[in-house]
């Protein structure tokens, strides 16, 4: 079972999604979670199915302290870079907690401190500790809700499957049909081509 990292019962997970897409925007989350919250269920959103992430979703934003979820567009994306948006969209999402973390841990290796909050930065911390599981959770459904929703405007690229992952469906529509107002222009969205014509 997932543990809390326990420096502060204001302890703030935060983790992102999406930021290997080709499409889409980058999408962060900012979770605090009760102090005796515990679920069998809840890990890394990779580990888990579609089914179990969109059942945790409701639970986790019933019973946490506070939430919210931050999106980053390609706009953004291609003007900043995407480690410098997945750290944005974190900061926006923190930003937006109703209650101000008193600690920060995050997943991964790269952050920028959040104004003058303490943190830490954890390598797979979505599979060790519940507000970063949570996070993670939050920003994956919440992306994936967003692309489905993108998917009506551009069915051709299936985004409502693939989630603007590239995919070799995703880049067999991008060679048919060229790139869309979101894809993220400084991504390399074909592997045979260094440039691509838009």
């Amino acid at each position: 079972m997932l543990k809390s990292f326990f420096y502060h019962p204001e302890e703030a997970g935060t983790d992102e999604a999406g930021r290997g897409c080709l499409a889409g925007p980058v999408t962060a989350a900012a979770v605090i979670l009760p102090q005796d919250f515990e679920n069998e269920i809840l890990n890394d959103s990779k580990k888990l199915s579609e089914t179990k992430r969109d059942l945790l979703r409701p639970i986790i934003e019933q019973v946490s302290t506070c939430f919210a979820v931050k999106h980053i567009n390609p706009r953004k994306i291609d003007e900043i870079n995407i480690l410098n948006a997945s750290i944005l969209a974190m900061h926006g999402a923190l930003a937006e907690l109703s209650f101000n973390p008193k600690f920060i841990i995050v997943d991964g290796n790269k952050f920028v401190p959040y104004k003058s909050v303490p943190h830490s930065c954890i390598i797979k911390g979505d599979s060790k500790y519940m507000s970063i599981a949570a996070a993670s959770i939050l920003a994956k459904t919440y992306r994936d809700a967003y692309m489905e929703k993108l998917h009506d405007e551009f069915p051709m690229y299936n985004w409502k499957s693939n989630k603007g992952y590239p995919t070799k469906e995703h880049r067999d529509a991008i060679r048919k049909f060229g790139l869309t107002k979101y894809h993220r222009k400084s991504f390399r969205q074909l592997p045979e081509q260094l440039t691509l014509d838009i």
